[in-house]
C-alpha cells in the first residue's frame, strides 16, 4: 500500500513543478496596456527581421465543390492542368445554367402568384382584403415545370456553350471541290475539217441555209489548242428530319452545257472578265427503311450505276424524280432495282409563229404550236455481291428508252428569211456534243422561179434532227480485288446495244437525204457521190485500275488504262462523255492515266486520250490533262 502511494505522490510531481511555473508567470500577465502598447512595435520589428511572410501558391477555395476537388486531383498529380481546366469548365457551364433555370423558374412562378394575387383582388368588392395562398407543393410543382422547360431550351440552344451551333444549324452540311486544269488538245495531220460539221451550232442558233457557197458552222478539228481551266462548285445539303433532306449546288461553266462545268480562264470576253454560276443541282430526298429505299426529285445526280464514262458522263445531272431500292437478302449480297422518268425537253409556253394559221386568210390569228415534250424512261436492275472481305462484284443491266428524240420531216412550208418557221423545227436536239447521225427537217417549198427562194435555189434554212430512234441496253460490271488492300485491282467493263436502230431504215435516209445526212462510207466512185451510211449501234468500255480505290491522304495513288469502242447511234451523243475525242460518240481508242495524293483530300491527276472516228469523215485527236484537284 505504502509504495503504491508513495508512486503517486512522485506522478503528482509534474503537476505541482507546472503550478509554480504558472504562478512565476502571473506578474507577466498582469502588465499594463500601456507597456504591452510598447513592446508590440518592436516585437513586430523583430519579427519581420526575421522572416517575410511568402504568397502562397495553393489555389483559392472555391464555393463549388466539384472545383475544389479537382484542384486537389491537381496537386496530388492524379490530372493534368488542361484536363482539370475543362472540367472546370464544365462544372462552371453546368452550374451556370441551373442558376439561371431556378433563376428563371422562381421568377416565373413569382409572376404567376402575383398575376393571380391581382386577380383574385379585382373580383373582390372595393374594401375587401384577400390573401392569396398558394401551397408549397405547387410552388414547387411550378418550379419544376418551369425549370425542365428552361433546362430543355438551354440545352436545344446550347446556352453552356456558346461557340456552337444550334441543333438545326447542326444539320446542315456544306461541300465542295475546285479543280484546276491544263488540257492540250492535238490533231495530226489527215482529218477532214469540211466534215466535221457541227449540229449543235446550227440548232441552237440560226438555221443554216444549205444552199450558200460557205460552209456551216464546224467545230476544230486541224488546229491544236493549249487551254487551261478551271471548275469550282459549293454545295449545301440539310436533314429535314423524318427521312427528308434537300440540297442546292452552284458550279461554274463557259455555257449551260451539261456535260461540263470547265470554265476557260481567258475565255469568253477576257480581259480578266468576270464568270457565270449556275444552279448545278437542286433537289429534295426521302429515304426510309435504313436507306433501302430512297425517292429523289429534282435535279439530282445520276441514279444508275454506271462504272464508266460510256454512256453517262460522270458528272451529268438528272432533271425529273427518280426511284432506288436495295435490301441485303443474306450477308453479302444485296439487290437492287432503280427506275426514274426524266424530261429532256419541255415545249416552250410560247412557241408557234406569227403568220395566220390560214394561209388562204390573212386576217386569221396566229398559231402556236402543239407540244413536243421529250423524255428519258429508265430502269434497271443488279446486285452487289461480297465474297468475302478481300473480294467484290457488282452487276446491273438497264434499258432506257429516250422517248421522242427522233427528228419529224415537216410539212411543206415556205422559208424567205432564217427567222421563219416550220412545224417540227422543236424535233431538233436542244443540246448535242457530235457522233449521231443527222437529217434536215424543212421540207421547204420552191417558189417559181425568179420570186422568192427562186425556185429553191436559194434561202433554203434548215435545221437538223436525229435520224435514229434510241432505246439502248446498257450491261455493266465491275470486280474489285482487295487482296493487297489498300492497294486494290479493278476490273470495270461496259456494253450498250441500242435495240431501236435499224440498218434498213438508216440506209433508206441516207439514199433520200444525200450529202445532208452524215456518218457515210467513202464515195463509191470517188467523186461527189456519197458512201454508204458506215455509222452502227454498238459500244463498250473495258478498263483496269491499280492502287487505292479513292485518294484522300498524301502518296495515296492509282493508276488505270483501258480501251473505248462507240459507235455512232449506240446511244445518244449529248449525255456521252466530253474529254475522250472531245467528247461525242462515233470514237474508238485508249486512254491511261493515274492520281497521286499530295495532301488531306488534295491530290494530282495525269489522263492521256487518243480517239479515232469510225464512221464518216476522218476523225482523231490527242488529249492531254494535267489537273489540280481538291474537295472540302
Amino acid at each position: 500500500m505504502f509504495k503504491k502511494r508513495a508512486h503517486a505522490e512522485w506522478r503528482a510531481l509534474p503537476l505541482a513543478v507546472s503550478l509554480g511555473a504558472l504562478a512565476c508567470a502571473t506578474p507577466a500577465v498582469g502588465q499594463t496596456a500601456d507597456q504591452a502598447a510598447d513592446q508590440a512595435p518592436a516585437a513586430a520589428a523583430k519579427r519581420t527581421d526575421v522572416k517575410k511572410p511568402k504568397v502562397s501558391s495553393t489555389k483559392p477555395t472555391s464555393s463549388n465543390a466539384t472545383v475544389n476537388l479537382v484542384n486537389l486531383l491537381v496537386q496530388q498529380g492524379v490530372l493534368k492542368e488542361e484536363q482539370a481546366q475543362a472540367l472546370i469548365k464544365q462544372a462552371e457551364d453546368e452550374a451556370y445554367v441551373s442558376r439561371q433555370a431556378a433563376k428563371d423558374a422562381t421568377a416565373k412562378a413569382d409572376d404567376a402568384t402575383k398575376a393571380a394575387t391581382a386577380a383574385a383582388a379585382a373580383a373582390q368588392p372595393p374594401g375587401t382584403r384577400h390573401v392569396t395562398y398558394v401551397p408549397e407543393v405547387v410552388k414547387r410543382q411550378l418550379r419544376e415545370e418551369i425549370k425542365q422547360e428552361v433546362m430543355a431550351k438551354a440545352q436545344k440552344e446550347n446556352w453552356a456553350s456558346p461557340g456552337t451551333y444550334p441543333e438545326w444549324a447542326q444539320r446542315i452540311r456544306f461541300y465542295g471541290d475546285a479543280r484546276v486544269r491544263y488540257q492540250g488538245s492535238y490533231f495530226p495531220a489527215g482529218n477532214d475539217q469540211a466534215g466535221a460539221a457541227n449540229y449543235n451550232a446550227i440548232n441552237s442558233g440560226s438555221p443554216y441555209d444549205i444552199s450558200s457557197t460557205t460552209f456551216g458552222p464546224t467545230y476544230d478539228a486541224t488546229q491544236d489548242r493549249n487551254q487551261f481551266r478551271f471548275r469550282g462548285r459549293l454545295g449545301m445539303e440539310a436533314d429535314l428530319l423524318y427521312g427528308f433532306s434537300a440540297g442546292l449546288r452552284i458550279a461554274t461553266g463557259e455555257n449551260n452545257s451539261p456535260v461540263s462545268t470547265n470554265q476557260t480562264l481567258g475565255g469568253g470576253a477576257g480581259n480578266f472578265s468576270k464568270y457565270g454560276v449556275w444552279l448545278d443541282r437542286g433537289y429534295i430526298n426521302w429515304q426510309t427503311w435504313g436507306d433501302d429505299l430512297r425517292i429523289s426529285a429534282g435535279r439530282i445526280d445520276n441514279p444508275f450505276w454506271s462504272p464508266t464514262d460510256l454512256v453517262w458522263y460522270k458528272e451529268l445531272g438528272f432533271d425529273g424524280f427518280a426511284v432506288q431500292a436495295k435490301h441485303e437478302v443474306w450477308e453479302g449480297f444485296t439487290p437492287f432495282v432503280v427506275g426514274g422518268a426524266f424530261p429532256i425537253y419541255n415545249t416552250d409556253f410560247n412557241a408557234g409563229n406569227n403568220l395566220p394559221v390560214d394561209p388562204s386568210n390573212l386576217n386569221s390569228p396566229p398559231s402556236k404550236f402543239p407540244s413536243h415534250d421529250k423524255w428519258l424512261f429508265g430502269g434497271q436492275a443488279g446486285f452487289n455481291a461480297r465474297f468475302s472481305p478481300e473480294y467484290a462484284f457488282r452487276f446491273g443491266v438497264a434499258f432506257y428508252d429516250f422517248d421522242n428524240v427522233q427528228g419529224q420531216f415537216s410539212s411543206p412550208c415556205r422559208i424567205t428569211s432564217a427567222s421563219d418557221v416550220c412545224n417540227t423545227d422543236l424535233t431538233r436536239p436542244g443540246f448535242a456534243q457530235k457522233g449521231n447521225t443527222y437529217f434536215p427537217l424543212r421540207q421547204i417549198i420552191a417558189d417559181p422561179i425568179g420570186t422568192g427562194n427562186n425556185g429553191g435555189q436559194i434561202n433554203q434554212f434548215e435545221y437538223f434532227g436525229l435520224v435514229s430512234q434510241y432505246r439502248p441496253v446498257v450491261v455493266s460490271g465491275q470486280l474489285d480485288l482487295g487482296h493487297f488492300h489498300p492497294a486494290h485491282i479493278v476490273l470495270d467493263g461496259e456494253y450498250v446495244y441500242n435495240t431501236a436502230f435499224s440498218r434498213s431504215f438508216m440506209n433508206a435516209a441516207a439514199a433520200t437525204y444525200g450529202v445532208l445526212m452524215n456518218n457515210r462510207g467513202p464515195s463509191p466512185d470517188g467523186g461527189t457521190t456519197p458512201g454508204a451510211f458506215n455509222g452502227g449501234n454498238q459500244g463498250w468500255l473495258g478498263r483496269v485500275t491499280v492502287g487505292n480505290r479513292e485518294i484522300k491522304h498524301l502518296w495515296d495513288w492509282n493508276v488505270h488504262a483501258g480501251y473505248k469502242y462507240l459507235e455512232s447511234d449506240a446511244t445518244i451523243d449529248a449525255f456521252a462523255d466530253s474529254d475522250f475525242g472531245l467528247g461525242g460518240t462515233n470514237l474508238k481508242g485508249y486512254f491511261v492515266g493515274g492520281n497521286v495524293g499530295l495532301g488531306e483530300n488534295v491530290w494530282a491527276t495525269l489522263r492521256w486520250m487518243s480517239a479515232n472516228s469510225i464512221a464518216g469523215s476522218p476523225y482523231a485527236v490527242d488529249v492531254l490533262q494535267v489537273d489540280l484537284n481538291a474537295k472540302f
